[in-house]
């Protein structure tokens, strides 16, 4: 109407039954009103009231904005955790929002949490009857082995003054783990600290190590960083020309994503199939700790960079076969349960690298040939101090340059061989 025929003000305010000087503020402010109209603001409103706390209000909505660039499912329970974050973040004396505030926040911006549109049954949580009566069957008709992933979290600490004691929880680290049935492909591994930018990561090259690492509140996985991992597992998915099936627990950092390869159904519960897997994973990241030696290596205590090499390698000590009895005792074959005892966490490959060393001779050096030139100095044999400090500055010499995860593989073998050899 503004922008039409030339109309004046008192004629447009007998028209709405208002007052001139409000249609003169009208006018002078339309740019104003435009823009938050624009913005999703309720079009109904008569009147803009601002919140008690503009600065909280006011990152609350980026964080709104940000998610919903990123396709994040809101839903109010995950607004109301990341309300209490940013409280806590800007210092307010009563972190916990209440509920009447919420809602007057989301009727000021006109927010809307829905449920995304999900396969029937895929985004709600099955009670353990239906699901081994029902969706089990179904998804063992419709994947092969290869074709189906657990994906669960589980929790590591580092040690501050030896292994085994002297933890605290302000060096928990969680792992998201990831594998497919039949152990033939496991995900990298992605590691969720408490520190935003460890100064042990520095000029590391990041996009080429075996492992991942984020920053998360208290150390825990989010939903926008379990929604980030989502859609870097997709697009790997994507990239090798598979459509797979993904089974996880039911979490409020666990929202449902409509995946172009990557389809998710939540497990009830007592199907959790990622338990004795990460229960292998820490008894061989234990058992490496516990190999940790400072007196040979000279460099004290582990540092976080030291820990996530270490649970990248026990992340490849965990065997394909063990994997597959997991989900051979949750029913995922027709001889479930049949190896149950498989379950248990590997714990004698100590043993086996003993076994191996004592098979094989450790006499390396045969002595002078008669050919040799007797005037050449003969090299001492280096300590073993001086061995892992070459192995270190290897090691520090890969997380620069790499080109490639897989050239860790065959560090941590030949780490591996190193201490076969100094147990000898």
């Amino acid at each position: 109407m503004l922008e039409g025929p030339k109309v004046s003000q008192s004629e447009l305010a007998k028209r709405f039954g208002v007052s001139q000087p409000q249609i003169c503020r009208i006018i002078k402010n339309k740019e104003r009103i435009l823009s938050e109209w624009h913005r999703n603001g309720d079009p109904e409103r008569k009147r803009k009231r601002e919140g008690k706390d503009a600065a909280l209000e006011a990152a609350l909505l980026r964080w709104v904005e940000g998610a919903r660039t990123t396709d994040l499912p809101g839903t109010g329970s995950l607004l109301h955790l990341k309300a209490k974050h940013l409280a806590e973040a800007l210092g307010r004396p009563d972190p916990e929002p209440s509920g009447g505030w919420l809602a007057r926040f989301g009727a000021r911006h006109n927010l809307a949490f829905k449920k995304p549109p999900a396969e029937k049954g895929d985004a709600e949580q099955p009670t353990a009857e239906h699901w081994a009566s029902v969706v089990l069957p179904g998804l063992l008709r419709s994947y092969l082995p290869s074709e189906i992933y657990v994906c669960g979290e589980t929790g590591v600490l580092l040690p501050t003054s030896s292994p085994g004691k002297g933890e605290s929880a302000g060096d928990r680290l969680t792992l998201l783990l990831c594998t497919n049935a039949d152990g033939s492909e496991k995900a990298p591994l992605r590691v969720v600290g408490e520190s935003p930018r460890p100064r042990c990561l520095q000029g590391v090259n990041l996009e080429q190590m075996p492992w991942s690492y984020r920053a998360g509140s208290l150390a825990g996985v989010t939903a926008p960083l379990f929604t980030e991992w989502l859609r870097e597992f997709n697009e790997g998915m994507r990239r090798q020309g598979k459509s797979v099936l993904l089974l996880l627990a039911k979490h409020e950092a666990h929202p449902y994503l409509q995946l172009s390869n990557v389809r998710m159904v939540f497990v009830p519960p007592a199907a959790a199939l990622d338990r004795g897997i990460a229960d292998d994973l820490k008894g061989h990241y234990r058992r490496r700790l516990l190999r940790w030696l400072p007196a040979e290596r000279g460099t004290g205590q582990p540092t976080l960079l030291d820990a996530l090499h270490m649970l990248a390698q026990a992340w490849g000590d965990v065997r394909p076969g063990l994997i597959a009895s997991c989900f051979r005792a949750a029913g995922f074959s027709p001889d479930a349960g049949a190896e149950a005892s498989a379950l248990t966490p590997a714990s004698g490959l100590l043993g086996q690298e003993e076994l191996e060393c004592n098979g094989g001779s450790a006499d390396g050096d045969e002595g002078t040939s008669e050919g040799e030139d007797a005037g050449e100095p003969v090299q001492p044999c280096p300590s073993e101090r001086e061995v892992w400090g070459s192995l270190a500055t290897l090691r520090r010499y890969l997380e620069c340059r790499a080109t490639s995860p897989d050239l860790f593989q065959a560090f941590y073998e030949l780490e591996d061989v190193v201490h076969m050899v100094s147990a000898s």
